[in-house]
């Protein structure tokens, strides 16, 4: 916080209603006095919010001659939902929302500028840019997957305090959906009469579970956020499998199942679920569906005639519309492991533009490219392969396009760059298009289980990631924010650091792009990016290996402007243009690691336990980038080499794995004082041996140096 600021607010008064708001203050303090005609609980959230003002400075709030006053309206015919407009004439501040909540974003402005230093407020306008920017959050229980990385976060994921906080920094940074994911939810929420044994909860257990459920949607709708469950289909509660000996695999807790159970008892479970939690939540907003895991076996006619006659007829049955998301088949044939054809495509189409049940225009949600968003901007794939244009040609009138920005990438390594989410946005949001998710299926966000060190002012694991949330949230809104705004935030916290800190994270957080760009990766587990991890197959099990020189050496990247190393040996002396080589892009990436390095130089972090990780993560990534480069110039020498049988390849090989094995070092040395092992998702694929590996990049080391010794040994052989 700056203290140079001697003035801020001022009184509160609900014209309307007149409800007071206490605050002691102090004799020499700023007086505001804010006039608004509304008690609607967003309007509500911005008042408290800019009272949160008085725990740093002097405030008064008084009618008696104040300093200054804010005339809070609504114009719901000159601004769209969820747009606000500042105008300042000297004392007197003009704030119109074109609703409750962009009331409630531009009193969040008003305080974020008074926050960033400024004694006078600023005019503004903000419209969004995008109506759907949705946070993808996966609950613990009854998971996707079955991993301590997971589970560890069962308790934080129930406390009411977690949820506040979470929902706070989602609403500071515009985020406006929070969609909630994990096999089957029904069993946690509700009790129905006509299958009353299919709850997992005791009576006892049930109630204090809806108490939660209640506080937690009614916290989001507060803050102008909508709240969805999301759920993986066939699946049931154990309870539910073993009274009526269906779905074994729920018992067992399988996600990834050969045959989905489609039993008459089964659908009428589902439709009776669907229709009571919508009667029993009335603060949830809707409901999400995915077709995928538990469908093993059928048809993409059958899996969509089994929602529209159990999951769609739920939903009619319900005594009130809900908003709803439609995640388009992840599979064009019988399997569940990812297809794309334009007759599926054609087939759901065919049913989207049908569907008049619910309240407003269906979602429905692709994942751009795959599992694996933070990589090139451009869109080379979905789930499953190349995506047609069969969605959005002609173009749709029930439904619109959000993207799925899944993140495998990066859990422990702070990220920040504002420069690929706003091409990305401006590359991929078409008429179709009104949104995104953000986040990640292996990754929850809750406990902070990475941190090793004392001292840190967080106490959430996302406020670890405070900038990736705040430059993926504030771009969607608003495009235009300029990069100024991100780096007084950094200002903000770290005073007279900022610039650089913004600087050297934009610059370091380009390594996971690039690495993720190169491999071409599919789903969860193919690429760890921060981790230099994959997964292969050793004796018919998944494991997490290092990306092999082998590997990096035969890859297609996914960016469409790289060039594999096959192609650039087959024209090394005329590189197309447009096209970047894999010495260009070493070079390009180890300038850029170099100069996050040395904008970090100077910075101390003294005992700010807080910036000692903001800077140990630029170093970590810049170093990881610089391994990255140097065996990419490997990989094109060890390429060369079996090609040619030239020992002299092989020799510059080892030359630059030996340089890339002295940067995994340096992150060694980097990562080991700041972070310990931790549990990690991509292991558990074989359980329960995943539960006895731990991630960290001083284990990775050994599979580092045993490859340059390989390599070694190859020359030696020679």
């Amino acid at each position: 916080m700056h203290h140079t600021i001697k003035k801020i607010f001022r009184q509160l008064c609900f014209t309307a209603l007149a409800v007071p708001f206490m605050l002691s203050c102090k004799p020499s303090g700023f007086t505001f006095y804010v006039k608004v005609e509304s008690s609607a609980p967003q309007v509500h959230y911005g008042v408290e919010q800019l009272k949160q003002l008085s725990k740093n400075y002097p405030i008064i709030f008084s009618e008696k001659n104040p300093d200054m006053v804010i005339h809070a309206t609504v114009d719901s015919v000159n601004l769209q939902k969820e747009a606000y407009r500042i105008i300042a004439k000297d004392d007197n501040i003009e704030l119109t929302g074109g609703d409750y909540t962009g009331l409630m974003y531009g009193m969040l402005e008003i305080k974020g500028q008074l926050e960033k230093g400024k004694r006078k407020i600023q005019s503004k306008v903000e419209s969004p840019n995008l109506s759907f920017r949705a946070i993808k959050f996966n609950f613990p229980w009854d998971s996707y997957r079955r991993s301590e990385a997971l589970s560890l976060h069962y308790e934080t994921c129930r406390d009411t305090l977690f949820w506040e906080s979470f929902l706070d920094m989602m609403v500071e940074n515009r985020f406006n959906k929070l969609t909630l994911w994990n096999l089957h939810p029904f069993s946690y929420l509700v009790k129905t009469k006509k299958y009353p044994e299919a709850c997992s909860l005791s009576d006892k257990d049930l109630v204090e579970w809806q108490k939660f459920w209640h506080s937690l949607f009614r916290m989001a709708k507060n803050r102008g956020i909508e709240t969805y469950l999301i759920n993986w289909n066939i699946f049931v509660s154990p309870e539910f499998a073993k009274a009526h000996n269906v779905c074994d695999y729920c018992i067992e807790g399988k996600h990834f199942v050969p045959q989905g159970d489609t039993s008459a008892i089964t659908k009428d479970y589902y439709r009776e679920s669907i229709k009571t939690v919508l009667d029993t939540y009335p603060e949830l907003t809707g409901l999400g569906i995915t077709l995928g895991e538990g469908m093993g076996n059928m048809t993409a006619e059958a899996r969509q005639q089994w929602i529209l006659e159990n999951y769609i007829q739920g939903m009619r049955m319900a005594s009130r519309k809900a908003k709803f998301i439609y995640r388009v088949p992840l599979s064009a044939g019988t399997s569940s492991g990812g297809a794309t054809s334009v007759e599926t495509e054609k087939l759901t189409r065919s049913a989207l533009d049908t569907l008049t049940c619910f309240d407003g225009p269906i979602n429905i949600e692709l994942k751009f490219n795959w599992s694996h968003a933070f990589s090139t901007p451009h869109l080379v794939k979905v789930h499953g392969g190349k995506l047609n244009d069969v969605y959005w040609n002609p173009m749709p009138k029930n439904y619109y396009l959000a993207w799925m920005m899944r993140n495998e990438d990066f859990f422990m390594l702070r990220w920040g760059q504002t420069d690929f989410i706003r091409k990305h946005i401006a590359t991929n949001v078409q008429p179709y298009v009104n949104g995104y998710y953000v986040g990640s299926e292996t990754y929850i966000p809750a406990k902070d289980y990475i941190t090793s060190l004392p001292g840190s002012s967080y106490r959430y694991a996302f406020e670890r990631q405070w900038m990736f949330y705040k430059v993926c949230g504030r771009l969607l809104y608003n495009p235009n924010t300029p990069d100024e705004f991100f780096r007084d935030e950094f200002e903000q916290r770290f005073p007279k650091q900022g610039k650089e800190l913004f600087e050297a994270q934009s610059k370091a957080s380009t390594v996971p792009l690039v690495i993720a760009s190169w491999q071409n990766a599919t789903w969860d587990f193919s690429l760890y990016s921060e981790g230099m991890l994959q997964s292969v197959m050793i004796d018919k099990k998944k494991v997490q290996k290092l990306i092999s020189l082998e590997d990096m050496s035969e890859k297609i990247p996914m960016e469409p402007a790289y060039m594999s190393i096959a192609d650039f040996l087959a024209s090394e002396n005329n590189v197309p243009k447009g096209k970047i080589s894999p010495f260009h892009l070493a070079d390009s990436l180890e300038t850029i690691c170099n100069q996050a390095l040395k904008e970090t130089k100077n910075i101390k972090p003294g005992k700010n336990v807080d910036l000692l990780y903001e800077v140990s993560d630029i170093k970590a990534w810049a170093n990881l980038g610089l391994y990255f480069s140097n065996k990419m110039r490997a990989a094109v020498e060890y390429k060369r080499f079996k090609t040619s049988n030239d020992k002299k390849s092989l020799e510059k090989a080892i030359e630059w794995l030996t340089k890339a094995s002295a940067g995994w070092h340096a992150l060694v040395e980097v990562t080991t004082p700041v972070y310990k092992p931790v549990p990690l998702t991509h292991f558990c694929e074989n359980a329960p041996e995943f539960k006895e590996l731990y991630f960290h990049w001083s284990i990775v080391e050994d599979q580092v140096k045993a490859e340059l010794a390989s390599l070694k040994r190859l020359s030696s052989e020679q």
